[in-house]
């Protein structure tokens, strides 16, 4: 069988898994076999298309293959290529390492028949999506994606704030849709062909070009969560089961991005260099911005979900430096931001789905999503603990981890800027520079405090101080991607080697080959400007930490000594003198909460002898949601309930509305003519 069969029996396999789940939803069996096909099927397509990408195989060498059924003129064709194979990587480890988390983890849901038969159907959505090679294909599956999704985060529906976040969601997916299916629309043009074949090889005036991109901003920008398309995200990702909370946030982002460089870089042909300050300036904004309000969260969930918006800025404003030097004729400054997108969209779906992998077996251990009722679990959960932890180094880009490379080729293809001959774009790119490493370094002290409200410390509740290490299954999933988070980050030659014959097929250009280099170091231009060696830093950093613990035992006092621990003042050894989520997020709070949150702070600190308690509060707005979405929330009910009338119109009344309305479209197709 070719590599692209095979891809499509494993989907069709989760499809029939889905339909499995259904039959067997009254029994105890249906979760470890639901879940374990689940596992086997995502493993052969992420193993088939890491083999096709290990090939290297050309473009103009892409198996296809079409099926009759779809449009009748038209059929549904499906296409592998070394971009497909590297997203289906994505998505296929992902669902596999899901699968495998919840064998143990689906044990605890109180409503499996809710989950079990979405699970699979998700999945295959996803791989659908990647694979599809026409727009109507594209379509249908993007929308099954969505709707699955959808029921997914609609499986504890009792709560109100879940019925929200379901409600936005969808709400937004259609949205998306809908800008996706216009989008295409322009793509086709008159003739009327969907085949991407045909798209590749269309010219279009620089307006439909623009149009297009603006159009694929809003379809595959929402989903990806770019602000401001991000309001769905913060809702529904927490809202969801954690091991699909994983694969909404590490995977199915990745989907809308590979669906934003498909038409860009491969279906829409050259890019001006005006793209590219367009995608930059949102993709610097939504990082900052959502790392921003990442910092302001006290559930262990949303945070990471606010995250996953900062990281999807990250990979879009390295797509939108790739599309500037596109356009310049740049082509390994290209080939180098494409790297460092690409790159990014791997270790996100890494250290993100263990993240919400570790806080999913937080949840299953104490039952609480807010950090402040956390605290101490590096004693009760210490396996889960040391996982939890290596994401957060991961996430906060700090080496020897996979999270530093990916960014540190993004400022190395920054650098590369004053060559650009627009002064729009030489001013720009240094500003965004400056945003990246001001979301880096707030990303940093967001997971400070994440890892250190929720795992270190005392316990702030009991639930917390009686903990238990949850089951081997969660455990070998998140240690699998510990692992892949520590290899990715001193082995990176191996994966930019990997990603080259992608860059080459968009870009025409590939970075120099690292493999070769010695000691494993990669040098993504010139030695002379910049390199890095990750096995080197690991092993200075085991050195140094051998080496002072050696230092402290050899020559440290061995006289034992009982003195009161520095107390900061507060002699009762209780829980509420610790530091909260709140009280670390306040001096980031204080410098940029009046400009981005509009944030007010209330004291009522009672007079000297009033016995009152002394009262804090803080008020934080979601300047986006309350200025863009509630306005047009209220605008639509308003014109709701203007036109409810009309369903007590008489026949006589319908008929005349109908003959107008017939007239008019006439007179539109007359004027169009």
């Amino acid at each position: 069988m070719t590599p692209i069969s095979i891809l499509l029996v494993c989907v069709a396999a989760l499809l029939g898994t889905a339909v499995l789940a259904v039959l067997l939803v009254h029994s105890s069996r249906s979760t470890p076999v639901v879940y374990g096909a689940g596992l086997v099927f995502s493993a052969i397509a992420f193993f088939t298309a890491l083999a096709y990408l290990a090939a290297g195989l050309p473009s103009a060498e892409a198996p296809m293959l079409t099926l009759p059924f779809g449009l009748p003129w038209l059929g549904s064709h499906f296409r592998l290529d070394t971009l497909a194979a590297f997203f289906l990587m994505v998505v296929n480890l992902g669902g596999a390492l899901s699968a495998l988390y919840a064998l143990g983890y689906g044990r605890h849901e109180h409503a499996p028949h809710r989950v079990l038969p979405f699970f699979p159907a998700f999945l295959a959505g996803m791989n659908l999506v990647i694979l599809a090679d026409d727009a109507f294909t594209f379509l249908i599956a993007w929308e099954f994606m969505s709707l699955a999704s959808w029921a997914l985060v609609m499986a504890h529906h009792r709560g109100a704030d879940n019925r929200k976040a379901g409600y936005v969601y969808i709400v937004m997916a259609s949205f998306g849709t809908l800008a996706l299916l216009l989008a295409f629309g322009l793509l086709a043009g008159t003739g009327g062909d969907y085949g991407f074949a045909a798209m590749r090889v269309s010219e279009r005036t620089p307006l439909v070009a623009g149009l297009t991109l603006v159009l694929l901003l809003l379809g595959a920008g929402s989903k990806a969560g770019l602000v401001p398309l991000h309001v769905w995200l913060p809702l529904a990702h927490p809202a969801a089961p954690s091991h699909v909370s994983a694969l909404m946030s590490g995977v199915m982002t990745k989907v809308a991005v590979y669906g934003f460089i498909r038409v860009v870089f491969d279906l829409l042909g050259m890019p001006t260099w005006w793209s590219g300050i367009v995608v930059l300036t949102i993709g610097s904004a939504t990082a900052v911005l959502g790392i921003l309000q990442a910092l302001m969260e006290s559930d262990l969930k949303r945070l990471l979900a606010y995250s996953t918006i900062e990281n999807i800025g990250v990979i879009f404003l390295s797509l939108g430096l790739a599309l500037a030097f596109k356009a310049n004729g740049m082509g390994l400054a290209a080939a180098l931001a494409l790297t460092a997108a690409l790159f990014h969209v791997l270790n996100h779906s890494f250290f993100k789905s263990l993240l919400f992998f570790g806080a999913g077996a937080v949840l299953t251990a104490t039952g609480e999503r807010d950090m402040d009722k956390l605290g101490g679990l590096i004693h009760r959960m210490p396996v889960t603990s040391v996982f939890f932890l290596a994401g957060c180094v991961a996430i906060s880009a700090l080496p020897p981890f996979n999270g530093f490379v990916s960014e540190w080729l993004a400022f190395q293809a920054i650098l590369q800027s004053p060559a650009v001959p627009q002064w729009g774009l030489k001013i720009l790119v240094p500003a965004v520079g400056g945003l990246l490493a001001l979301s880096a370094a707030l990303a940093a002290a967001c997971f400070v405090k994440a890892f250190g409200v929720t795992f270190l410390g005392r316990p702030r509740s009991a639930v917390a101080g009686q903990a238990l290490e949850v089951d081997c299954f969660s455990l070998s999933a998140m240690s699998i991607l510990a692992a892949l988070c520590l290899l990715a980050g001193i082995l990176p030659g191996i994966v930019i080697d990997a990603l080259a014959p992608i860059t080459l097929s968009l870009i025409g250009e590939r970075m120099p080959l690292q493999t070769d280099i010695p000691w494993l170091s990669i040098v993504p231009v010139t030695e002379s400007r910049s390199s890095y060696n990750g096995l080197l830093v690991l092993l200075f950093t085991l050195f140094s930490a051998l080496l002072t613990a050696y230092l402290i035992r050899r020559f440290a006092s061995r006289v034992l000594r009982r003195v009161p621990s520095w107390d900061c003042g507060f002699p009762e050894a209780s829980p509420v003198t610790q530091y909260t989520a709140d009280s670390f997020a306040q001096p980031v709070r204080r410098v940029f909460g009046t400009l981005v949150f509009r944030a007010r702070e209330r004291v009522d600190m009672p007079a000297p002898g009033d016995l009152r308690p002394a009262r804090f509060a803080v008020e934080i707005h979601d300047l986006i949601w309350e200025g863009l979405y509630l306005p047009i929330t209220g605008a639509v009910g308003f014109v709701a309930g203007k036109l409810d009338h009309m369903q007590f119109l008489t026949i006589r009344r319908y008929l005349s509305l109908v003959f107008l309305a017939l007239v008019f479209l006439l007179l539109v197709l007359a004027l169009w003519s």
